[in-house]
């Protein structure tokens, strides 16, 4: 059976990245394609765990401050049982899988945002991923204010139907999130073949259309 296909969607939270996932994801299914999504923190029993304890405000009070290779060493294992639990047999079996974050979020968030920088991230990502690498990035990357704007009134959201918190990012400056789009920027000029770099503020459903027409020319005609 040949090797399925690894797609990765990154950006800032508030991009619109987990949107455009579950519309691929639609049109792939729609198409007769079998799809596996996942997220990242989470997506296993492990990785909701973490995810718990790296997203929500509420943490750090009851854990203490986290520090910052602490914070990177948990998203690395997150990621590595992901990997073993869904990713890898999904490829093995020949499903096209579409993941909301990988390691490009460590290098921006961690190294970038955090200052730990990409050699730090890039080692980690080979020690403990194997280096497995997606086969398409798709880097959405409407304004930084934009993406802020959205992360933080869809977190409010959040808090007030569902109760959940998982603002412990968005608390940070905008300097912050500056490092974060900066080296976003920077990963995509470094890699242009697996990046494909969506920057414009279109329609919900024209970036849908862009995305169908970059990843039909990887796996051929995708039926929307």
């Amino acid at each position: 059976m040949a090797r399925g296909y690894f797609i990765t969607f990154e950006g800032l939270d508030g991009s619109g990245k987990t949107t455009q996932l579950r519309l691929l994801a639609a049109s792939l299914t729609a198409a007769g394609r079998n799809i596996v999504t996942l997220r990242q923190p989470g997506g296993t029993a492990l990785g909701d765990r973490i995810r718990g304890i790296l997203l929500d405000s509420r943490s750090e009070a009851a854990l203490g401050t986290i520090a910052p290779p602490t914070e990177m060493a948990l998203m690395f294992a997150d990621r590595a049982q992901a990997i073993a639990e869904i990713i890898e047999p999904a490829l093995a079996a020949g499903s096209i899988v579409l993941c909301d974050r990988y390691t490009d979020s460590s290098e921006a968030y961690q190294g970038g945002g955090r200052q730990l920088g990409s050699e730090r991230i890039l080692a980690m990502h080979a020690a403990a991923c194997g280096n497995l690498q997606p086969d398409l990035t798709l880097l959405l990357q409407p304004s930084l204010e934009d993406s802020l704007r959205r992360a933080r009134r869809r977190n409010q959201r959040h808090i007030q139907k569902l109760g959940t918190d998982e603002n412990r990012f968005e608390r940070e400056s905008d300097d912050f999130y500056r490092r974060i789009y900066e080296k976003y920027e920077e990963i995509a000029t470094r890699e242009p073949r697996r990046i494909m770099p969506i920057r414009d503020e279109a329609p919900i459903d024209q970036i849908h259309n862009r995305i169908l027409e970059v990843v039909a020319t990887r796996l051929g005609t995708v039926t929307a």
